[in-house]
């Protein structure tokens, strides 16, 4: 398994969007969250995209006002994970059109769906914008 889990987060360091690969308590994820928002989001944009926190590499991009974080194990390769975060990115701007954090909110649904077409147990299966969309838009047909 190489994807431990998936993250939005707000600039204010708030979590719109989370997506576990791994069994984590409810108690252990506040506090991994916690830890992940404050190490990433206090870096600048000079400093790179990659941080070890634990036992994990947390690969993270920002798009306007969202922080895309994955956390991976250690032996994934860093740039594909961070061009899988702009497929993310990508696919869900194709859909709400300049995604942004109140689409994630107010469709946290249709997200999550975005991210199940692509992530099968923490391995990516689909990398296809075409297809990861069919059934959404087949939904909004009925």
């Amino acid at each position: 398994m190489g994807i431990r889990f998936i993250l939005m987060v707000n600039k204010q360091g708030q979590t719109r969007l989370a997506q576990y690969y791994e069994h984590f308590t409810l108690q252990e994820r506040r506090a991994l969250e916690a830890e992940i928002v404050r190490k990433c989001l206090a870096r600048n944009e000079q400093q790179c995209s990659f941080v070890e926190l634990r036992n994990y590499k947390i690969v993270y991009r920002r798009y306007v006002s969202l922080f895309f974080l994955v956390g991976v194990d250690n032996d994934e390769n860093e740039l594909a994970i961070l061009e899988f975060i702009h497929l993310i990115a990508e696919t869900m701007d194709r859909h709400f059109g300049n995604v942004c954090e109140l689409d994630i909110m107010f469709h946290l649904e249709r997200a999550h769906f975005m991210l199940d077409e692509m992530v099968l147990n923490g391995c990516i299966v689909e990398t296809s914008k075409t297809n990861i969309l069919a059934p959404i838009q087949q939904m909004d047909k009925t």
